[in-house]
């Protein structure tokens, strides 16, 4: 069993944490970003987490992975050019590993969890901390706020954000403040994620959402707020954004073998409707009409949908919406059903 996996089964159940006190002297932050092939969007991310409307000192630590592009230079210019900034080594380049490693290294009480294209608006850190003391929630965070920069990534952008695509978490389409299953990314007091274990290094995907759980389960609270905004990049093609999707179904499935009572509706539709429509197509071809009314009202529905929630996108985009949907859902129902037991050990 891997050494993260016993400390996390060895643990006593966490008690949760006394509120933070209001803000009066606001506390040292470190923000912490797990960083692979970042070069396109790791200066922008750096500069956003160090120009922060905040009183208080902050820190940026970069757990470097193996990259294959130019982004260990990048990392290394910016240590050089500000102290503020330091580097650890991740040589497996998986994030629960960097995440640790990276928390690991921090001086300060609050840990910002970022990633190496997360670009925060300037008020996030203070935002997070305020919510953080007046709820004495274990974990504060926000919307994943995804905006593309041409006609594909604008509608894999409009497609995320949309209950059709990613279900109803608030995380991504929005909602009102309130604890939560799960948020983006997370903002923590350090001694939160001491108690805790850190982050549970079997999970290469969905670790956030599984150390959210370990929070919930324990009688903690996570807590969603939409002042908090991190913009999001899309994948630039839909090869791309099936491997992404594929991942996440895999590694959702690993989370329900973990935690079978977590199991939801949100989380068996792209798979159930997988099956129904291989069944109905399946009945089609052996002569039974009826089987078609699977993939044809799937397919009214991924059409509807489009042209709903397309209004307003550059045309090319408004077209790519149907198969960036049907990417989305089976590719994340093809992961979920093969997802091997192997993968967290």
């Amino acid at each position: 069993m891997p050494i993260a996996a016993a400390r996390l089964q060895a643990m006593p159940a966490p008690t949760p944490p006394e509120p933070l006190a209001a803000v009066g002297e606001w506390p040292a932050v470190s923000v912490v970003m797990p960083v692979l092939n970042e070069e396109r969007h790791l200066a922008s991310a750096v500069e956003r987490a160090l120009s922060q409307d905040y009183a208080g000192d902050i820190e940026v630590i970069l757990a470097l992975g193996p990259s294959r592009d130019g982004t260990d230079a990048i990392a290394s210019r910016l240590a050089a050019e500000d102290p503020r900034v330091r580097l650890v080594t991740n040589p497996s380049g998986h994030t629960p590993t960097g995440l640790n490693a990276a928390v690991a290294a921090t001086r300060h009480s609050i840990i910002v969890r970022l990633d190496g294209h997360a670009l925060i608006t300037g008020d996030y850190v203070r935002v997070a901390v305020s919510v953080l003391a007046t709820t004495g929630a274990d974990n504060v965070g926000g919307i994943m706020a995804a905006e593309g920069d041409d006609a594909f990534s604008l509608a894999v952008a409009r497609a995320m954000r949309s209950p059709i695509g990613v279900g109803s978490a608030a995380f991504h389409i929005g909602g009102t403040a309130g604890p939560a299953d799960s948020v983006y990314l997370g903002v923590f007091p350090r001694e939160v994620l001491e108690r805790y274990g850190g982050y549970d290094e079997r999970f290469e995907r969905a670790q956030d959402w599984e150390l959210n759980y370990r929070i919930r389960r324990s009688g903690g609270v996570v807590w969603f707020t939409p002042d908090l905004q991190v913009i999001y990049r899309p994948r630039s093609t839909l090869r791309a954004l099936g491997r992404q999707y594929f991942h996440y179904g895999r590694w959702r499935r690993a989370l329900v073998r973990q935690y079978p009572q977590t199991a939801s509706v949100r989380y068996l539709a792209a798979p159930c409707t997988l099956l129904g429509l291989a069944a109905g197509g399946g009945l089609a071809l052996l002569g039974h009409p009826v089987g078609l009314l699977a993939p044809v009202g799937y397919g009214v529905l991924v059409l509807a949908s489009a042209a709903w929630i397309g209004r307003g996108l550059p045309t090319r985009g408004w077209v790519q919406l149907p198969a960036i949907f049907l990417t989305m859902h089976g590719c994340w129902a093809m992961g979920f059903l093969t997802s091997p037991i192997r993968i967290t050990g």
